[in-house]
């Protein structure tokens, strides 16, 4: 099943004294870039993070962000505080302050938001760590289902596209036989009322050259050997295809752009045309996929 590089999913939790909230988010990108917006309690777990979700997601521009809320009904106790850092930061404000005039007091709300400031207790500390693990844990899979849902989509699409080409190919394929020969006898008829008299060898000579100018069947044979290969890779794919998928976009649209190029009846431009216009549909899906 194909994945889809966008992707949305989130779950919370209650640990302890801590209500989690926890969210995953990815779009398009070329190689996986995580970001993590986490507070700094839980920074220590970042790299155990990254580690999980490399395991599973391959490509795309990843943020996971975590939000931490203090329950409401535990006003009665003591607040978890490092006294010996808030000492700190009041005698270093008291210095900065005989050095600069206009610096003011630290507020009790600065104090607090200072990182470190507030401590967790070691037993809800390690309640928390397990708990962020998990809900990452169960994010994740939901996160890999709507990314696989997505990609469901995507392949429909392509494979729609896949067969609109197989009969774009297969239909030029039967009739340029039919196309050359005809273009070739009013060519032949054309040159000997304009010429009187026409060595037969040069004539011929002349043919050859023309036949290997418009030749198209190495391009249609190409053609028929990409699309098989991208019908391939997005019915038994293993692993992350994204990257394969684009280079072969690019391979279709040379063949297609030479098979134009060639083009000498108004049956051959028009498949070059359809064959590009369903390209360039793939190829803006592809760039979605992982």
């Amino acid at each position: 099943m194909l994945q889809s590089m966008t992707g949305y999913a989130n779950a919370s939790g209650q640990f302890g004294s801590r209500q989690i909230n926890l969210e995953l988010r990815a779009v398009n990108h070329r190689y996986l870039d995580m970001q993590f917006k986490i507070p700094e309690e839980l920074r220590m777990l970042e790299g155990k993070m990254r580690e999980m979700i490399s395991a599973q997601i391959m490509r795309g521009k990843l943020e996971c962000r975590i939000q931490i809320q203090r329950l409401a009904g535990k006003s009665h106790e003591q607040l978890p505080i490092d006294e010996n850092l808030v000492a700190q930061l009041v005698s270093f404000n008291s210095q900065l302050q005989a050095q600069y005039a206009d610096l003011g007091k630290l507020t009790v709300a600065d104090i607090l938001h200072f990182p470190g400031v507030l401590i967790a207790q070691n037993e809800d500390k390690d309640e928390l760590i397990s708990g962020v693990l998990g809900l990452l844990k169960q994010v994740l899979a939901d996160f890999k289902a709507a990314r696989e849902r997505e990609g469901e989509k995507l392949q429909h699409h392509l494979l729609a596209r896949l067969d609109d080409m197989t009969v774009i190919v297969d239909e030029l394929q039967q009739i340029f036989p039919q196309l050359l020969q005809e273009y070739i006898t009013k060519a032949e008829n054309r040159l000997r009322e304009a010429v009187a008299q026409v060595d037969a060898e040069r004539l011929k000579q002349e043919f050859v050259l023309f036949m290997q100018k418009v030749d198209v069947d190495e391009e249609l044979n190409r053609l028929q050997t990409h699309i098989i290969e991208v019908r391939r890779l997005i019915n038994e794919h293993h692993g992350s295809v994204g990257k394969r998928l684009d280079f072969l976009m690019q391979e279709l649209n040379r063949e297609a752009n030479t098979l134009g190029s060639k083009a000498f009846a108004m049956e051959c431009t028009q498949a070059s045309v359809g064959l590009k216009v369903l390209i360039e549909q793939m190829r803006e899906q592809v760039q979605n996929i992982e």
